[in-house]
């Protein structure tokens, strides 16, 4: 199959931050080594881009320094740096207007004659950020390619954990459907990708143009070589990785593996900080299990992959999770995860490399992990059957790699060289959606 010639939309990629400019960026560099990427980015994330000299044909700026000043003046004194903040989604929405619309005023000349052969907005990957590309390239020269998408995850009820999390502009979310470009995105798009089951399941009317791909990604080298085995006798080594805020449950996962802290057959490790730790902290002397707990607080991603590889089991029950990066990470250096059937994490995980607990109640979540995790500490030859299918799995399917030859199937669909690609998603989900007209 012949090179394709991509313009790829990613205002923020930068791969020295973390979360989606990590991995989008990583998406680009990783298409990058099959096909001719221009990569079209804002010039405050020029540098580290060029830093990290991926194999891009061009990088194009598209400089915006006072669109630039004023939302980084906003993001840091109106918003404290708060990227879970859903208003600072809205807020942004104008921005990425104005870097699109710059970008087709830098570019079309180029798009007319004939240097791409499809546009690939990958940034900003939440649903409800329309972009005006569709609108321009309607009637082509080339086909317009948006995804992965995410977002739009409900709320789940009985759970203390999500309530907690909500913010009062969840509700006028769907409102997005009437903003500027949002119909024509969606119906101009030749092929939509969602990176989750629930964002394909609210984009169905689309799908005969519509496909699966995950969110993040792994690097080929994080998956592990060690074919390291629990001793007879050892502790469990429980993990638990990420923001300690509501809606992550860490006490969950600190409820669930108390009998077996309490028995001293395992230990918990903590790898994060934020709001709840003082709380979680106090969870754990009331439990009785502190001196089984370690709260490291947040470390670099080196040391997370590294304790990650000397875990047993990742304990991850969060009630709100998209993408499930740690999740990737887990499988590949051989922790077994056991999460929510929820999300992300929900999409990635089957019975083969894990355990996924359905979100009924708080209760009855701890009871089913509790008695996972039990059986796991007495049964060594399972935990490691299912480490070494995780791996396995990891290295083959959940890889940049792997995702870019997946997104490469699309586009070649997109610009008819190539078959549709069968690309649905884990979950068929059956929701009741507004209709789109």
């Amino acid at each position: 199959m012949s090179r394709l010639r991509i313009l790829v939309l990613g205002p923020d990629c930068n791969p020295e931050q973390v979360s989606m400019p990590f991995v989008t960026y990583s998406h680009a560099a990783a298409l990058a080594q099959l096909h001719d990427v221009t990569l079209a980015v804002r010039s405050c994330v020029e540098d580290p881009v060029r830093r990290a000299k991926a194999p891009f044909r061009t990088i194009e700026v598209i400089r915006q320094p006072r669109l630039e000043r004023i939302y980084a003046w906003s993001l840091r004194w109106i918003f404290r740096y708060n990227f879970n903040n859903q208003a600072l989604t809205a807020f942004g929405y104008p921005f990425y207007l104005a870097f699109e619309w710059g970008a087709w005023r830098q570019l079309r000349h180029r798009i007319f004659a004939g240097e791409f052969d499809v546009v690939l907005r990958i940034y900003p990957m939440n649903a409800v950020l329309p972009s005006p590309f569709a609108f321009f390239l309607r009637k082509g020269p080339i086909p317009f390619v948006i995804g992965p998408l995410n977002g739009g995850l409900p709320y789940v009820q009985g759970f203390s954990q999500a309530d907690n999390q909500r913010q009062w502009i969840s509700g006028f979310r769907m409102l997005y459907r009437f903003m500027p470009f949002a119909r024509s995105t969606y119906r101009n798009a030749a092929a939509i990708i969602a990176a989750s089951s629930q964002t394909y399941a609210e984009f169905a009317k689309f799908r005969d143009k519509l496909f699966f791909v995950p969110e993040p990604g792994i690097g080929r080298s994080v998956c592990s070589d060690d074919p390291r085995s629990r001793q007879p006798g050892a502790k469990l080594e429980l993990i638990f990785v990420g923001g300690l805020i509501p809606c992550k449950a860490c006490d969950l996962a600190l409820r669930a593996a108390t009998a077996l802290l309490r028995g001293d057959l395992a230990r918990f490790t903590v790898l994060g900080d934020g709001p709840e730790r003082s709380r979680l902290e106090q969870l754990t002397r009331s439990l009785g299990i502190e001196k089984a707990v370690s709260f490291c607080g947040w470390v670099s991603h080196a040391e997370v992959l590294t304790r990650l590889r000397s875990a047993d089991v990742l304990v991850f029950p969060s009630v709100r999770d998209f993408g499930a990066g740690v999740v990737f990470e887990a499988l590949a250096s051989g922790a077994v995860p056991v999460v929510a059937d929820f999300g992300g994490p929900g999409d990635i995980v089957y019975p083969d490399v894990g355990y996924k607990v359905p979100l009924t109640n708080e209760n009855d979540v701890v009871a089913k992990m509790e008695k996972i995790l039990a059986e796991l500490a007495g049964n060594p030859r399972l935990l490691e059957r299912l480490r070494q299918q995780g791996v396995s799995y990891a290295r083959e399917r959940l890889t940049w790699d792997a995702k870019a030859q997946s997104t490469t199937q699309v586009l070649n669909w997109a610009v008819r060289r190539g078959p549709k690609p069968d690309l649905p998603p884990p979950k068929l989900l059956h929701l009741e959606r507004a209709g789109w007209s």
